[in-house]
């Protein structure tokens, strides 16, 4: 029986098979949870749509995959950047079970500061990152009470893959 459906959603210029959401599926899958790694590297390229490509096409793709998901279930957002993003919005339009959010903008230029639903929710990010300093972080979660790992790295989190694997793992476990 499975436990629930998780949707990873990879960062602006990533893709769905990007090291952290290949290590989240694993995670996922062992733990008896089905996922899907959407792919929005289409909507990224679209420069003329914004610096970040069509952000609304993302977040409308990924809504109408929550919302078939959540017929079947328990659903689990996890997304890292620009995915985190949008996991955090979409969160707020169909309830989910929890997120799992790697370096999330918490506020970015010519958009509102990063929605959240009231969920279980764990957060890696990283002391060095160059785009979203970790004290955003830090003041964005402590009024969602979420679990917060800072981790010494840069935006990428490229040397704690493991570490959000394991954050995830425990994230999922709690639910």
């Amino acid at each position: 029986m499975m436990k629930g459906h998780c949707i990873l959603s990879h960062g602006f210029e990533s893709g769905p098979h990007a090291t952290k959401v290949t290590a989240l599926a694993e995670v996922a899958g062992r733990l008896g949870f089905s996922y899907e790694c959407p792919d929005y590297t289409d909507l990224d390229r679209q420069q003329d749509k914004g610096a970040h490509g069509d952000v609304p096409a993302r977040v409308a793709r990924l809504l109408g995959l929550v919302q078939a998901a959540a017929t079947r279930g328990p659903v689990v957002l996890a997304g890292s950047s620009l995915g985190a993003y949008i996991s955090g919005y979409v969160s707020q339009q169909v309830a989910v079970a929890g997120l799992f959010l790697m370096a999330p903008p918490v506020a970015m230029r010519a958009a509102p500061p990063m929605p959240a639903a009231d969920v279980p929710m764990s957060i890696i990010h990283g002391w060095q990152d160059e785009l979203i300093p970790a004290q955003q972080v830090v003041d964005w979660a402590a009024p969602r009470k979420a679990r917060l790992l800072l981790v010494n790295d840069g935006h990428r989190l490229s040397e704690h893959v493991q570490a959000s694997a394991e954050a995830f793992a425990a994230l999922l476990e709690s639910l």
